[in-house]
């Protein structure tokens, strides 16, 4: 009788946002949001999962909104991200388009279940000019090297569930859309270490890396503005009445003339 191969647990991203190496991807990520965000203005600002981060705590928005995806728990977000106002699909928003003035996608595009629809969405409801704010994990980093290497055995260090979608990959995506990338970051260098005493012995890592492999960091953040193109008018211009056409004459030399006079020829 055959043996059932062993089935490991899977580990979701709020779960994995509490162990040692979840808090120090969160504080990079939090210091990271409240740097870009704050110069984005605006009325309307909205924050599509990842309840542990406040991304929109430092933006001057009057009106911002936490919304919730409908597999995750019914828990509430911390009160620095606001109240969750809606519930719904990320592919799928109940908002008008063109309505927002911000976007922000903490780990959204990993954990949707269409992570281009997820983008397009955010470009309808974006307004000309809107912003949109994108984190996630870097497979091509310690950690994503990390992970690839479970799939052979071992323990996973990153969340398992989703799709690592590569900085590259969104850029592509988002030049597709229209938008133009205008900041980026890369952080969290440290290797992929399960206890807080061993990720603090290896801090001088991200420094060293910010300086010699800064796209090698662990995770990465995107800021991408909606542009649209402007339309040109192809054809002949409308003219509001008929160009009168010119009749062309004659013209006869003055020295000629004098001379047929003074001879007295017909002209």
């Amino acid at each position: 009788m055959h043996e059932s191969p062993e089935v490991r647990p899977s580990i979701n991203l709020d779960r994995w946002m509490q162990s040692p190496g979840g808090h120090h991807a969160l504080a990079w990520q939090q210091q990271q949001m409240d740097r870009l965000v704050a110069d984005i203005f605006g009325f309307h600002a909205v924050q599509l999962g990842m309840r542990e981060l406040a991304a929109l705590r430092h933006n001057r928005m009057p009106h911002r909104w936490f919304v919730r995806d409908v597999d995750d728990s019914p828990e509430e977000p911390p009160a620095a991200a606001g109240p969750a106002a809606l519930v719904c699909e990320f592919t799928d928003l109940p908002l008008a388009a063109q309505s927002l003035d911000l976007v922000v996608l903490p780990h959204t595009l990993e954990v949707a279940s269409d992570p281009y629809a997820c983008l397009r969405e955010a470009d309808r409801v974006l307004v000309a000019g809107g912003q949109v704010v994108i984190s996630g994990f870097n497979a091509l980093s310690l950690w994503g090297a990390r992970q690839a290497m479970a799939r052979l055995g071992g323990e996973r260090y990153l969340p398992q569930s989703g799709e690592f979608i590569s900085p590259r990959r969104v850029r592509d995506w988002l030049r597709l859309l229209s938008f133009e990338v205008t900041a980026g970051a890369y952080g969290c260098w440290r290797p992929p270490l399960q206890t807080q005493q061993w990720l603090d012995r290896w801090r001088f890592m991200d420094k060293a890396g910010e300086r010699w492999w800064p796209m090698l960091g662990g995770m990465y953040v995107l800021v991408a503005t909606k542009r649209v193109r402007s339309m040109r008018l192809v054809g002949k211009a409308w003219q509001p009445g008929a160009a009168k056409a010119h009749v062309g004459r004659p013209v006869v030399h003055r020295r000629a003339a004098r001379q047929r006079r003074e001879t007295g020829d017909p002209v």
